[in-house]
């Protein structure tokens, strides 16, 4: 079995990272959607919300887990959960040249390999922290994240 990890904050999950999930789900057995807490970040949703979002939009998604990743090496999670595979998506240049040295520090730490998706063009401009924004200025943002997003988001304004 081939198990893969896809890993992010998610706050809040957003279409360009379950589009980036659910083209994984189709090369890999397993994918793990490791939520992660990010010590640089100031997160809008708790762990708990975060993962519970991620849990309900993957429901019809085959062969997705989400589990707490917590604030240790992706590495070690991959290792500790029998992954050989991460899963990254691309938008930019940009996101490139910040994720190959972690794919290459990744690798080198616990063999595991890191795999590049190429974002969709209909989510090139979407990121997190973009669409927080646009909503807490009151903007609406249901084209661009799952419903049970949009629901908390709207709830929290």
């Amino acid at each position: 079995m081939l198990r893969a990890v896809c890993p992010g904050s998610f706050d809040p999950l957003h279409n360009g990272h379950v589009e980036v999930i659910a083209r994984a789900s189709s090369l890999f057995d397993e994918v793990i959607v490791a939520v992660s807490k990010n010590p640089s970040k100031k997160p809008r949703f708790s762990l708990e919300e975060r993962m519970d979002m991620a849990r309900e939009t993957m429901t019809l998604l085959r062969g997705i887990t989400v589990e707490p990743m917590g604030e240790g090496l992706l590495a070690e999670f991959c290792r500790d959960h029998g992954a050989g595979v991460i899963v990254k998506g691309l938008r930019s240049a940009v996101d490139y040249n910040y994720e190959v040295p972690m794919a290459a520090m990744n690798r080198q730490l616990t063999g595991v390999e890191t795999v590049f998706l190429s974002a969709d063009s209909h989510y090139t401009h979407l990121s997190s922290t973009l669409l927080k924004e646009v909503s807490g200025l009151g903007g609406d943002i249901s084209d661009y994240v799952p419903r049970a997003v949009y629901k908390r988001l709207k709830d929290t304004r």
